[in-house]
This record gives structure tokens, C-alpha cells and sequence, in this order.
């Protein structure tokens, strides 16, 4: 009989998977390698060009919003290895379910700029068509976007499709009561759904480390989920994480659970102040394992990255923040009574009574022939499309 007294073996040991080094440094993984057998260095390439595309939406945005041109806006900065490598690992039918975090996401995927810009300026209540480009709407409501991305794969596993879903969370999410009860449905119907946890250190003002004694990735085997700890600011080990957790569900494996490494470099939003709760020490060692630096130095290795190659990539980033600037500054205003439009997919006696409310107040100034709803009580959408023309 074993000794009771005996220590149990430290669950904060759990290995963190990684195949390029901060140095950038190719590096073998016995279990990750097998998924990336195929990524050549074109493929690499094209990874960081996402990459500095991804980060210069972000810069771009952010100034926006100093500009008082938007009216929020979440910095993915930092973070851009886990958002492009995860995204890029799915099929194109597969769907995806972000926080409000994943705009480097739906930009990989396909969203237009315009449809990004819009809920962040204030334009609209939603942006992308989800069925255009299988991602749904980003999540305000911490977590509760791992419900949506479970119960569609167990819509997806009922219907017998091969497709997965993934759900993107933060280490804050972590502590939310949805994200546990996603992960009990998961693991007891064997869901095709990935967890894929960006761990970026804050839960806005809380370090991690008030979220949980041990890695986010060793909570997931307490549902009966596989998991892995990966370096997220590594884009290839995230490409081969995501992969192995898909490749799992599509062969009826069920849920995993893949917890991202890696750190928030600008402030949880624009509304926020990160000088209050964290110092320049920690900043400074996590821009030592900057994803775009790491992966740049593997490619000048490699011969792929030269200063003209560089500059063509940037030039490249320049055009589409360009094209971000543009389609933030001329959406049009939304027209008033639009505020009333898909709340309830059938009409609604207490929304039409508050429609006529509203529409009644409008009036009211356009009689006076002042204030901004002068004028706009027309509810036709073949009006408010000519308005826009």
C-alpha cells in the first residue's frame, strides 16, 4: 500500500508544447509535429504576413478610437500567434464562436473591414453575416459563448456532419459558470467542439493567477477532456494544437481543451489603463516571445525574409489599415427607427407600442425642424438603402 503521506504529483508541471523558440529556434514536439508535416515555408510566410496584418489592424484601430472615430475597441495586440494560428488550422465549414477579442479571427476568415468597424463606431448592433463566413457574432457576455459553440456541435454530431466548432475564451472566462457547464455537456454527449483559451495573463485587472492554482489546461481532464498547454505566442505549435484537438473531434474523440499561452500587450480595451495593475518588467519580458519577431527570425534563417520581402509585407498591412480608416469614417449613420429592426423575428405588440413611441417623439423635433431625428421616421428599408446610395 502506497504511502497516504506521499506528496501528489504537482499539477503545475503540465508541459507547454512549443515548435518555434522565442529566438526563433525550430524546435521538435512529439506530438505536435506529425500535425504540421505539411507546412512548408511559403506556408510561413504566409502566416506572418496574417500576422503584421492582424497586429496593424490593431494599431490602426486603437488610434481610431483615440481619434474618437470608434467608440471602443479591444487590442488584440500581442496575442496575434494564437488568433492566426487557430484560425487557420479549420475548415472552411467549420464555426466558430468568438469573444469580442477574435477581430484578427474574422478578418483570417473573411469579414469585409466595414462590417468589423461598424459595432465598434456604433453603427450597428452586429456586424458579419455569421453563415457568410461560418463565424458568429462576437460575444460580449463573458463565456457564454462556449454554450452556443457546444450546443452546435452537439446539433453537428445529432446531424452526422464532420465540421467542428470551437469557442474562443480568456483566462477570466475561465472562473464564469458557462464555461463549466459547456465543458459538463461536452464531455457527456463526446461534442465535436474545441476550448480554445487565450491565457493572456489579466482578466482585465486580475492577474491569472487569482483565476486558478494550475494551468487552465489541467482543469479540462477533471470533465473527462483531453487538453494541452501550448505556447501561444508560437503560431505553428497553435496551427498544430488546433489541428490535433480538430482532428480528434472529427474522428468522434469528442471535446478538447487548448489553453494558449500568452499576454495582453496593450489594455483589456481602450477604456482601460493597464499602467495601474501591472509594471514595465513583466511588459518587457513578454516582448522578448513577440509572435511576429520569433517567427521573423526563423524565416531570415531560412532565406525567406529579406528586407525587401519585409517591406512588400508591410506595405501590404499599410493598405489594409488604409482600407480599415476608410470604411470606419464613411459608414453612414444608422437611421433611428432602425433600433426597433431584428429584436424579435415576428412582431411584437410591446415593441410596436414602444416603435410608435419613438417615432412619435421623432416627429416632434422634425416639426420644430430641429434635432437629428428630423425627418427619419420612415421605417422602409428600400428608402433607408436609397439614403445610402
Amino acid at each position: 500500500m502506497s504511502d497516504p503521506r506521499q506528496e501528489p504529483e504537482d499539477p503545475r508541471s503540465m508541459h507547454m508544447h512549443q515548435l518555434i523558440t522565442a529566438d526563433g529556434q525550430r524546435v521538435q514536439d512529439e506530438l505536435l509535429d506529425e500535425f504540421v508535416a505539411d507546412v512548408d515555408d511559403e506556408t510561413l510566410l504566409g502566416l506572418f504576413r496574417d500576422m503584421v496584418e492582424v497586429r496593424r489592424i490593431d494599431v490602426e484601430a486603437t488610434a481610431l478610437q483615440r481619434q474618437g472615430q470608434l467608440a471602443l475597441w479591444p487590442p488584440m495586440l500581442g496575442q496575434e500567434a494564437s488568433q492566426v494560428g487557430s484560425v487557420r488550422a479549420l475548415e472552411p465549414d467549420d464555426f466558430i464562436f468568438p469573444t469580442y477579442r477574435e477581430n484578427g479571427v474574422a478578418y483570417c476568415r473573411g469579414a469585409h473591414l466595414s462590417e468589423v468597424m461598424g459595432v465598434w463606431r456604433g453603427n450597428s448592433n452586429t456586424g458579419w453575416d455569421p453563415y457568410e463566413i461560418n463565424v458568429a457574432t462576437p460575444q460580449i457576455i463573458i463565456g457564454a459563448q462556449t454554450l452556443h459553440a457546444t450546443g452546435y456541435a452537439m446539433g453537428l454530431s445529432l446531424d452526422g456532419k464532420e465540421s467542428v466548432a470551437i469557442g474562443y475564451l480568456g483566462d477570466g472566462a475561465t472562473s464564469q459558470g458557462d464555461v463549466h457547464e459547456s465543458m459538463v455537456f461536452a464531455a457527456s454527449f463526446q461534442a465535436p467542439v474545441i476550448f480554445f483559451c487565450q491565457n493572456n495573463h489579466w482578466a482585465i485587472s486580475e492577474p491569472v493567477g487569482l483565476q486558478s492554482a494550475v494551468p487552465l489546461a489541467g482543469r479540462a481532464p477533471g470533465y473527462g477532456i483531453p487538453s494541452l498547454q501550448v505556447d501561444g505566442n508560437d503560431v505553428l505549435a497553435v496551427l498544430a494544437a488546433v489541428r490535433w484537438a480538430a482532428a480528434r473531434a472529427r474522428s468522434g474523440g469528442g471535446p478538447s481543451f487548448i489553453e494558449a499561452v500568452t499576454y495582453r500587450m496593450g489594455a483589456h480595451t481602450t477604456a482601460d489603463d493597464p499602467t495601474r495593475y501591472r509594471g514595465v518588467t513583466e511588459l518587457e519580458e513578454w516582448g522578448a516571445k513577440d509572435p511576429i519577431a520569433r517567427l521573423r527570425a526563423l524565416l531570415q534563417s531560412r532565406g525567406m525574409l529579406d528586407v525587401g520581402a519585409e517591406a512588400e509585407i508591410a506595405a501590404g498591412a499599410d493598405a489594409v489599415a488604409a482600407e480599415l480608416r476608410q470604411s470606419c469614417i464613411s459608414l453612414p449613420d444608422p437611421e433611428p427607427m432602425t433600433i426597433f429592426d431584428n429584436v424579435y423575428v415576428d412582431r411584437h405588440s410591446v415593441l410596436e407600442r414602444q416603435r410608435d413611441h419613438y417615432e412619435r417623439y421623432l416627429a416632434g423635433f422634425s416639426s420644430a425642424g430641429q434635432g437629428p431625428g428630423a425627418g427619419t421616421g420612415s421605417t422602409d428599408a428600400g428608402t433607408r438603402e436609397g439614403s445610402r446610395s
